[in-house]
């Protein structure tokens, strides 16, 4: 069986960023991926200014006497413009234009405003204390944010600082989403005997949501391989990447393989992890392959760990980042056998020491989803482990924002 980390490598290897793009204004923008680096047409700040309410001072006037005359104003949107008589000093708000000339700012807390309207300077201040310099965030010409950034709440209040109305973005990744069996019914309608819901379509959708994907829902496909083999043109001919649940374990993988080969070349994989052993990737004639475990936990944990990295690719999220993992300590016994890399779900918290300590959640079968709703991590135990004792040291993977 392939290591999960080799199956990552392999898959991100052979994918290439879908290279379409538009143009949006940045109220659009969020958690779309900037298609280029944003150069910045302005110094930010654009002008020297004060960091402080307080007074401007040039250091030389100092040298002579800490009680100056108060020369004149400089509000933000309103700044000092009359000449600067020498030995004295002008009343400044934060922001407001610095006063050419100046050397420092003292901050009001540091001067004494005296009865004939003079003011004595109780701290004599550094060079350039408080004074927040031209360019000194972001200069002309900087990159101020770099091509296959996600547009966050951070990064697009940057832009608009900058003045920029509008950003290149990679369109929405289109994803075919779809699911098989009999079995099968979509959630809502009523349950025949024998039947389940198809949570796993409704689970996936959920995550791609989170994801810069538009998704194509193309429902419950019946084990009819002339239907599965029509479904899947179409499918693949609409999208990028299309995403199945079901049909790739042993058993079923002979059928759907049939199928697939028709439409291009896929490799069976059976990744050495638990839960989600059965996984499919390929690429087929138009669109790019996932095929998920049947079973609800082995479903999100797959996509979680291997359909998310490779979407990233896709969508050319290259500051995508693996899943944070942390080390922490068991507070429960585990059960593990060696063999597989195993992801059990947990929930972790900060002890009274300070240290971070984890818990497994209800029973870890693949077909057990109830779990997950008190999990916040994934307990990650490598795969040569064994059984895990009250106080091992264990690593976490703290459940990312697909997931919260």
């Amino acid at each position: 069986m392939l290591p999960l980390e080799q199956a990552i490598e392999q898959m991100l290897s052979q994918l290439e960023t879908i290279n379409r793009t538009e143009i949006l204004p940045l109220q659009q923008a969020v958690a779309r991926i900037c298609a280029e680096d944003i150069i910045s047409p302005i110094n930010v700040p654009a002008f020297d200014n004060s960091a402080m309410d307080g007074y401007a001072v040039r250091l030389a006037d100092l040298q002579h006497s800490t009680t100056l005359a108060v020369c004149g104003k400089s509000f933000a949107g309103n700044p000092f413009k009359e000449e600067w008589k020498e030995k004295s000093v002008i009343r400044i708000m934060t922001g407001a234009m610095l006063p050419e000339g100046a050397d420092a700012v003292v901050m009001q807390e540091n001067v004494t405003v005296n009865e004939d309207s003079t003011v004595t300077i109780n701290e004599i201040p550094k060079l350039n204390q408080n004074i927040r310099r031209l360019g000194e965030n972001i200069k002309v010409g900087d990159v101020a944010l770099k091509m296959g950034s996600k547009l966050t709440a951070l990064s697009l209040p940057l832009l608009a600082s900058l003045g920029v109305a509008q950003v290149k973005v990679y369109q929405k990744l289109k994803v075919a989403l779809l699911s098989t069996g009999d079995e099968l019914v979509s959630v809502g309608q009523p349950l025949a005997q024998g039947q389940i819901y198809d949570s796993n379509r409704f689970t996936v959708q959920l995550m791609l949501e989170r994801l810069p994907c538009e998704v194509l829902d193309f429902g419950i496909l019946p084990d009819d391989e002339k239907i599965f083999e029509q479904t899947f043109l179409k499918a693949q001919e609409q999208a990028d990447l299309v995403i199945t649940s079901g049909g790739v374990s042993v058993g079923e993988a002979d059928f759907t393989k049939a199928v697939l080969e028709k439409c291009g070349k896929i490799n069976f994989w059976k990744i050495a992890m638990k839960p989600g052993k059965p996984f499919a990737f390929g690429k087929l004639n138009h669109a790019w392959f996932c095929g998920l475990p049947g079973n609800p936990v082995s479903a999100l944990v797959t996509f979680y760990q291997l359909v998310q990295p490779a979407i990233a690719k896709l969508s050319g999220y290259s500051q995508w980042q693996a899943p944070q993992q942390l080390k922490a300590i068991a507070a429960k016994n585990l059960k593990k056998s060696a063999g597989r890399l195993d992801f059990q779900r947990g929930f972790y918290q900060v002890n009274a020491q300070g240290q971070i300590e984890v818990s497994p959640v209800g029973q870890q079968g693949s077909h057990l989803f109830g779990a997950f709703i008190s999990s916040n991590c994934f307990i990650r135990l490598e795969q040569e482990r064994g059984n895990v004792n009250i106080g091992d040291i264990v690593t976490i993977e703290p459940f990312g924002d697909i997931l919260n």
